[in-house]
């Protein structure tokens, strides 16, 4: 055993009834990194099935991917057909992983669903995400290799092209999330992008009907639209991009009008709570309790990378709603957070806290 467990073991040992927080603060470790531990010490037989800590807050489940992401800045203007100078950066990512590590730096305790190769990159994923999320659900297969996603980048920072491997998402099934049933039908709110097969949507749809837990529904890109499940009623949350809505709705989004249109029409199929977002144009929203709202950019001069921006709003957009907050602040605060990612060379900015997103909405109203 490591350090870490041994001081974790020695203090149930005279602390049998302590949370994993109570433990977490104790120790000067994250909640997320105990609960990792804990699951590998139950896993190797260092604690029995005796019940050794109090009922906590119910997760957030987060279901799809997890990837390696490469970056490639260009140094000048892209040439087709010829090397092009680039700077390079490699990061953890996935939609779902991004989405699960901003929640965990606001605070939520979340658990990470996906599968994952037995490799280097899964290392990498491993070593940067433990701190902020349960991983102990991951299901690693030996005969595939983990997700990986690159972007090339043009030199202000916007996305020029992508390239992902994600084959491995064929394997995230619905018996895999059959076993998790015990974690999904005690969650606060289960998030799924679109990496997953349509299938597995249908499934978590059911779940989420079925035992009252609002679901969050992620698109990951246009072609993708077609794992869009067969009914959208019970759908909590949908936040799509222009042109994904376009895509599934099979309409053009020219203006404001026919933006405010689409964001109806997923209304009508049965979602409570949708988004559009349009880039540098802003977002536009719809709730089945009220009428469409347009919310226009954070306009951002320093932009030294989009990626993740999306995440970060997905994040902090349910983070505020689950708090209670209206649906005005629910957006803007999704926007600040996508608009303080875009100014980071991080998917996921290193000092995103609660106290931090609270301080830079408190100075964004005065």
């Amino acid at each position: 055993m490591n350090a870490k467990e041994t001081s974790i073991l020695k203090y149930l040992r005279e602390n049998p009834y302590a949370t994993q927080m109570e433990i977490a603060n104790e120790l000067k470790m994250s909640r997320p990194a105990v609960a990792n531990i804990i699951s590998q010490l139950i896993k190797s037989g260092y604690i029995t099935g005796r019940a050794y800590i109090l009922p906590e807050n119910k997760e957030i489940i987060c279901i799809g991917g997890a990837n390696v992401d490469r970056k490639y800045t260009l140094n000048n203007k892209l040439q087709m057909g010829t090397s092009n100078p680039t700077s390079s950066l490699q990061s953890v990512g996935g939609v779902a992983r991004n989405i699960a590590e901003n929640l965990g730096r606001l605070g939520h305790t979340v658990r990470l669903l996906s599968v994952v190769g037995t490799d280097m990159e899964y290392e990498a994923i491993e070593k940067a995400s433990s701190n902020w999320m349960n991983l102990f659900s991951i299901e690693k297969l030996p005969n595939y290799t983990t997700g990986t996603y690159s972007a090339v980048l043009d030199s202000s920072g916007e996305m020029l092209l992508a390239l992902a491997n994600m084959d491995i998402y064929e394997q995230l099934t619905v018996e895999y999330l059959k076993k998790q049933e015990s974690h999904l039908t005690n969650a606060q709110l289960i998030i799924i992008d679109m990496n997953c097969s349509k299938e597995v949507i249908e499934y978590i749809r059911t779940v989420s009907i079925g035992h009252n837990i609002p679901m969050a529904l992620i698109p990951v890109s246009s072609p993708k639209m077609d794992r869009m499940p067969e009914s959208l009623e019970g759908i909590e949350w949908l936040i799509a991009n222009k042109d994904e809505a376009e895509t599934y709705l099979g309409v053009s989004i020219k203006d404001k009008e026919s933006w405010e249109e689409a964001t109806r029409l997923f209304v009508q199929k049965g979602i409570s709570h949708v988004v559009i977002t349009w880039g540098s144009e802003g977002i536009m929203y719809a709730g089945s309790d009220m009428g469409t709202s347009y919310f226009p950019a954070i306009q951002v001069e320093d932009v030294i990378d989009v990626t993740g921006a999306g995440d970060a709003f997905v994040s902090a957009t349910l983070y505020s709603w689950l708090n209670g907050e209206d649906i005005p602040t629910t957006i803007q605060t999704g926007m600040m957070n996508a608009s303080k990612t875009i100014r980071s060379s991080d998917t996921v900015r290193t000092e995103l806290s609660k106290n931090n997103l609270t301080t830079e909405m408190e100075e964004n109203t005065k």
